[in-house]
């Protein structure tokens, strides 16, 4: 569903990202770690299409298309979306203005069901806890209804009953369909969307099943593996010797 190839990424002046290359296939969770200032968000921002980075070359492939040098609305309406690390705030546009929009004509979804209720005649994020705003991002992903979701670090920044919370909604919206409502939802249940995941503490883990992770280290992704097998290390032993462990290289 998403290939990045070879793809070099400048930001601020300096290249960030020195030859990513990876793959998600349709209805695949993979999880992307690494140590701070190591390109994990610049790669999502890559992907998504904001202008805080520039891609310089290698490819960004959608679903067969192209999107290296499509604009952010049109990677959208193709069906990807992204939950931010640390959103801006939007002053002057109401909460629930923007999911309605967000959500294009479709059923919008509870608020209730995400806390935000009492927040949808609010300016977006402005003052806004950390647990609020992470919140907020994933009733707006849940009311555009993407096919590829990029989640940037879901779990920071929160407190335990937000955490819980945030990873329940998680899994809702990668297994679920029409704003939440389950289909077929028990133990052989089937993610209908398909997500890259950064994650530093691993606890959004609890809540998805990952089938992969990605090491990125420097710019260039260092190795591969089962997801639990190498955060296990990286607890373990850091980032330096899970990159020479056991786990394959991908230099």
């Amino acid at each position: 569903m998403l290939d990045i190839v070879d793809l070099h990424v400048e930001a601020g002046g300096r290249e960030i990202l020195k030859g990513v290359t990876l793959s998600v296939g349709e209805g695949e969770t993979c999880v992307l770690f690494g140590p701070n200032g190591s390109g994990k968000s610049t790669l999502l921002a890559a992907v998504m299409g904001y202008g805080t980075c520039k891609v310089t070359s290698g490819k960004i492939i959608f679903k067969g298309i192209d999107i290296t040098d499509m604009p952010v609305n049109e990677r959208a309406k193709l069906g990807i979306g992204m939950m931010m690390q640390r959103p801006p705030n939007v002053v002057g546009v109401k909460l629930g203005d923007l999911v309605k929009a967000t959500a294009n004509g479709k059923d919008v979804p509870d608020a209730t069901d995400f806390r935000m209720d009492n927040f949808l005649a609010r300016d977006v994020n402005v003052g806004f806890s950390g647990g609020e705003i992470k919140r907020s991002e994933l009733l707006q992903l849940t009311a555009q209804e993407p096919e590829f979701v990029l989640l940037d670090e879901p779990e920071s920044g929160v407190d335990l009953e937000s955490i819980d919370l945030i990873g329940k909604k998680v899994h809702d919206l990668l297994y679920t369909k029409n704003n939440g409502k389950c289909e077929n939802c028990g133990s052989n249940s089937k993610r209908h969307v398909s997500s890259l995941v950064i994650t530093h503490t691993g606890q959004i883990l609890d809540y998805i099943g990952a089938d992969k992770a990605f090491v990125l280290k420097e710019g260039l992704i260092r190795c591969t593996g089962r997801p639990m097998d190498i955060l296990k290390d990286i607890r373990e032993r850091g980032y330096g010797e899970c990159i020479s462990c056991r786990m394959v290289k991908m230099d």
